[in-house]
């Protein structure tokens, strides 16, 4: 028996898997997004009608949904950036060869990714509480009036943004710190020897060694925020004045809250097609820079 043979038929139990659970229900799905599948469809098929791409038109024409649209490239353009730098400067840290007690912060830096969504958001609408949280009492000590952080609709969102971070940095932290540990200590020394300042090693040696690991996490953070549906879910429902709800948000009420699962379907390939442009660009941006 030939070696691909045999590697084919040892995949191939995940291949099944892959392809019942991943491939069927995408596929399902797409052909959902052209009927008005809705709850009378669900008690009876033959309410079941093709519609072709009138759900996609009516998605496209619907204030709210460029409303969630808007919110999610507001979440995505700020959040995206700001968790990898933070990723960046944590790695930074840890990697440091004056670091003591490395293990533990490496530790506790990571330890947000590892905990539940729910919980920790929960947590913190307690924390941004707008009488009894301990952000708004630290802000009345410095002399700041209390912020109604998830009331407020110009605070909302960076307020979510600001969770998100602190709950997903440390991932891309754990990525970055390992391609920092393989950039050669010659060129640091050299860099030294030819006087350059720590903030010349950084733009001149740190960076471009980075520049494929950056891209990669970039990818990965941009698909994840793009995502984005359990922290307003449980921290503000949508709100204030829809100032949260996202296109996955969205798309829960149409096919969940709504029974509209035809429209849904079609939000749900809208979003994939906006994330794989999105992705596109970014590998060309990405080649160019590395190039």
């Amino acid at each position: 028996m030939k070696r691909s043979t045999v590697g084919l038929l040892f995949a191939l139990p995940a291949l099944l898997v892959i392809g019942v659970f991943f491939f069927v229900p995408v596929l399902i799905a797409l052909c959902l997004s052209v009927t008005d599948f809705d709850i009378y469809a669900l008690a009876d098929l033959s309410n079941l009608r093709w519609v072709g791409l009138r759900n996609y038109t009516e998605l496209l024409s619907t204030p709210l949904f460029w409303r969630a649209l808007g919110n999610t490239l507001y979440f995505t353009l700020l959040g995206v950036p700001l968790s990898i730098a933070t990723s960046v400067g944590a790695a930074l840290l840890v990697n440091a060869r004056a670091a003591r007690f490395k293990g533990v912060f490496r530790t506790a830096l990571f330890a947000p990714v590892v905990t539940t969504v729910v919980a920790v958001a929960i947590i913190w609408r307690y924390l941004l509480h707008t009488r009894y949280g301990l952000v708004n009492y630290g802000l009345g000590r410095l002399g700041i009036s209390p912020i109604d952080w998830l009331g407020d609709p110009h605070w909302a969102m960076p307020a979510i943004v600001l969770f998100s971070v602190w709950k997903n940095f440390g991932y891309n932290m754990v990525i970055v710190l390992a391609a920092l540990q393989q950039v050669p200590e010659d060129l640091y020394e050299a860099a030294s020897l030819d006087g350059a300042s720590a903030v010349q090693q950084f733009r001149h040696v740190t960076l471009p060694a980075l520049a494929p690991t950056l891209l990669f996490v970039s990818i990965l953070t941009m698909a994840g925020y793009f995502q984005l549906f359990a922290e307003p879910y449980v921290m503000t429902q949508g709100g204030p004045a829809q100032s949260t709800l996202s296109v996955l948000y969205l798309l829960y009420e149409e096919g969940f809250k709504w029974w509209n699962l035809g429209r849904a379907s079609a939000v749900a390939f809208v979003l994939f097609l906006m994330m794989f442009a999105v992705t596109l660009v970014q590998l060309r941006l990405g080649r160019e820079a590395v190039s």
